[in-house]
C-alpha cells in the first residue's frame, strides 16, 4: 500500500488529483470550523465540556460523528454528508416501491443521473428540516442538556432563518466538493469526506481516554484498536465467487464467450447501513423524550427510559443486535435481486456449472445469499456493539470507544476503496506503457 502512494506522488497527473483532494478535504474541515452567524461560539465551548464530562451521552452523537464534530457547534458545515446519505437511502429504498424509480434505474447512465438529480432535491429539502430542527432545539436551550447558556444571540424570526438558509446552503456546497473529488479527485467523493468527517475526532476522543484512563488503558486501547481494524479488513474483503461460464456463440464470423468468470458475493454485502438504520431506530425513544420533556410516570415508559435509553443496557445491546441482523436481510434483499441476476446471465449465455438457467439459478443464488448473510449480520452486530464493553474501561463515563462500531465500519471501506482505485489507476498507466 505504501508502495502504491510511493508510485502515485511519482505520476504528475495522479498526483495532481491526490493534491487537489486534499485541498478540498482542508477546505471541509475550515468549513466545519466555521461557525454560522448568530452563534454564541464561547458558550458553545463551555456547554461542550459540559457534555464530555456528562453521564449521558448526546442525541445527535451519530449524526454529529458523521459531521466531525461541527454539528454541536452549529458551524456553517454542521449538518455534514448525513442528509446527502439519509436522502441516498430514501432514494434507493423507493426503487423497489416506486416503479418509475425502478425504470430509471434499468436505463443505465441516464437513468441514474435522474436518480442523482432526485436525490440532490431531496438532501435540501432534509438539510432545511434538519436545520430547523437544531436551531429550534439550540434555541429552546434543549440542544445541550443540563446547560443554561444562551447559545443563540438574537431570536427573532429573521436571524433564525438566515441560520438555517446558510445551514443549507453548507450542505449543498459539501455536495458540491464531493462531486468535485469524484471527477476530479481520487475515490468516492462523499466517502472521502465521511472517512474525514470521522478521523477529525479519533485525536480528541483519544485525548480524553488518555486523560481519564491513564496510559495503560490507552495503550491497551490502541491495540485493541488495531485488532479491530485487522478483522474488519479480513471480513469486508471476504467474498464468496460463484463460477459463471459464458457458452461460446457465432455472430457472422466471429465467435464470441466460451469465457469462464465469477460472480463475487460479499460476506458484508449490505455494509454499514443496517447499523445506519438500528442506530437512528434506536434513537427514536430519546429524541421524542428530549423534545417532549416527556415526564416517565407509567411502568412502560419508566421502563423504556431505563433500558431503551441506556446503552450499555443488555437489553439495549440485545435489541440494537437483533436490529441490525434485521435490517442486514432486509437491505440486501431489496437491493440484490437473484431474479434478476440471473435473467440477466441467462440474456448473455451465461450459467453456473451444474446449475439450469433461470428459476433454479435464481433459486441458488438466493440459497447462497442468505448464507453468507446470516455470519456478515452477525459480524456488523459484534463490531456494533463491542465498544459498549468499554466504556467503563476507557473513561468512567459514556465516551465513545474511537475504533469500534459504524466509525471503523465506514473508516475501513472507504480507505480500502480509495487505495484500489490509485492501484486500478497505477496499474492502467503501467499498461499503457508496456503496450508501446
Amino acid at each position: 500500500m505504501l508502495s502504491a502512494f510511493a508510485s502515485a506522488f511519482r505520476t504528475p497527473d495522479l498526483r495532481k488529483k491526490i493534491l487537489f483532494t486534499l485541498a478540498l478535504i482542508a477546505l471541509y474541515r475550515l468549513g466545519a470550523s466555521v461557525p454560522t452567524p448568530n452563534t454564541n461560539t464561547s458558550a458553545i465551548n463551555d456547554c461542550l465540556n459540559a457534555a464530555q464530562n456528562g453521564a449521558n451521552r448526546d442525541v445527535y452523537s451519530l449524526i454529529n460523528l458523521f459531521s466531525g464534530g461541527a454539528l454541536l457547534k452549529l458551524a456553517v458545515f454542521a449538518l455534514g454528508i448525513m442528509p446527502y446519505i439519509t436522502a441516498s437511502i430514501i432514494i434507493q429504498l423507493l426503487v423497489v416501491v416506486i416503479p418509475r424509480f425502478e425504470q430509471l434505474k434499468k436505463e443505465g447512465q441516464s437513468g441514474q443521473q435522474k436518480l442523482t438529480q432526485y436525490s440532490r432535491y431531496l438532501t435540501i429539502g432534509l438539510a432545511i428540516l434538519q436545520s430547523t430542527g437544531f436551531i429550534a432545539l439550540a434555541r429552546s436551550g434543549q440542544l445541550f442538556q443540563g446547560c443554561d447558556n444562551d447559545i443563540l444571540y438574537k431570536q427573532d424570526v429573521w436571524t433564525l432563518s438566515t441560520m438555517v438558509m446558510v445551514m443549507t446552503a453548507g450542505t449543498g456546497v459539501i455536495m458540491w466538493l464531493g462531486e468535485l473529488i469524484t471527477d476530479r479527485g481520487v475515490g468516492n467523493g462523499m466517502s472521502v469526506l465521511m472517512f474525514t468527517s470521522i478521523a477529525a475526532r479519533i485525536p480528541s476522543e483519544g485525548r480524553v481516554i488518555l486523560q481519564n484512563a491513564g496510559g495503560f488503558v490507552f495503550t491497551l486501547i490502541l491495540a485493541l484498536g488495531l485488532a479491530i481494524i485487522v478483522a474488519v479488513v479480513f471480513v469486508e474483503q471476504a467474498q464468496r465467487r460463484i463460477p459463471v461460464q459464458y457458452a461460446k456463440r457465432m455472430v457472422g464470423r466471429r465467435q464470441y464467450g466460451g469465457t469462464s468468470t465469477y460472480l463475487p458475493l460479499k460476506v458484508n454485502q449490505a455494509g454499514v447501513i443496517p447499523v445506519i438504520f438500528a442506530s437512528s431506530l434506536l434513537y427514536i425513544p430519546q429524541l421524542i423524550s428530549q423534545l417532549t420533556s416527556a415526564n416517565f410516570n407509567s411502568g412502560f415508559a419508566r421502563w423504556v427510559n431505563q433500558h431503551l435509553l441506556t446503552q450499555t443496557d443488555p437489553i439495549y445491546l440485545t435489541v440494537y443486535f437483533l436490529l441490525i441482523i434485521f435490517f442486514a436481510y432486509f437491505y440486501v434483499g431489496i437491493t440484490f435481486d437473484p431474479v434478476e441476476r440471473a435473467d440477466d446471465m441467462k440474456k448473455y449465455g451465461g450459467f453456473i456449472p451444474g446449475i439450469r438457467p433461470g428459476r433454479p439459478t435464481a433459486e441458488y443464488l438466493q440459497f447462497v445469499l442468505s448464507r453468507i448473510t446470516f455470519p456478515g449480520s452477525l459480524y456488523l452486530g459484534f463490531v456494533a456493539v463491542l465498544p459498549s464493553f468499554f466504556f467503563n474501561l476507557t473513561s468512567g463515563n459514556n465516551q465513545n470507544f474511537p475504533f469500534g462500531g459504524t466509525a471503523v465500519l465506514i473508516m475501513v471501506g472507504v480507505g480500502l476503496d480509495t487505495v484500489k482505485q490509485i492501484e486500478s489507476q497505477l496499474m492502467q498507466r503501467n499498461y499503457e506503457g508496456f503496450l508501446r
